[in-house]
């Protein structure tokens, strides 16, 4: 399994001016901006870390996992929520042709916790011998920042400002108590192999 991101979050969807009054910067300069640069990396660092924590994609944006086999013939979940639309699926054959599978062959269980590809019919399309699926999907709560539930927005900005205050020192510490909080009813409990 390899799940790739396609579509970078845009700069201008960042929340710089709140982060920046988040860590109390001053306003009102004409330098004002000199450190957006910085805050934008430890924004981003904050998006990822707390995606990775929750398995769900903040902003809306569109990824792809490629896959070597189907766990299971019918389904196959997909390791990020919100799903919003499979925007295709592509065979991959041992030499590298592709083979595009029609939508009428899959639809989206957009479950919320856990969506999943799932057979239109009886079973998902063949993968070829020593081939791969590539399956296109479009996964987040929205392309702006307000439409991402307000908790794991206070997360993100506790998180970069955890990261901003300790930048000097290098100190990789665990999340903070408050952030851990903030993602606990976000996360994905799992029981067993992938249940």
């Amino acid at each position: 399994m390899h799940l790739s991101e396609q579509t970078p979050i845009p700069a201008a969807a960042l929340p710089l001016a709140e982060f920046r009054a988040h860590l109390r910067l001053s306003s009102g300069f004409a330098d004002d901006t000199t450190e957006d640069g910085l805050l934008e990396s430890y924004l981003r660092a904050a998006i990822a870390t707390v995606e990775g924590r929750v398995a769900r994609a903040l902003f809306a944006r569109a990824f792809t996992l490629r896959l070597g086999r189907w766990r299971d013939g019918y389904a196959a979940r997909l390791p990020l929520a919100p799903v919003t639309a499979i925007d295709a699926v592509t065979l991959i054959a041992a030499d590298g042709t592709e083979t595009t599978v029609a939508p009428t062959r899959y639809r989206l269980d957009a479950d919320g916790m856990r969506p999943r590809i799932e057979a239109a019919g009886s079973a998902l399309p063949m993968i070829p011998t020593g081939g791969a699926v590539l399956i296109a999907f479009t996964a987040g709560f929205g392309a702006a920042w307000d439409e991402i539930p307000a908790d794991l927005r206070q997360a993100v900005l506790l998180l970069a400002a955890q990261f901003y205050e300790n930048r000097e020192s290098g100190s990789s510490a665990d999340l903070d108590f408050g952030v851990r909080a903030l993602l606990e009813r976000w996360r994905d409990i799992r029981i067993g192999g992938g249940a």
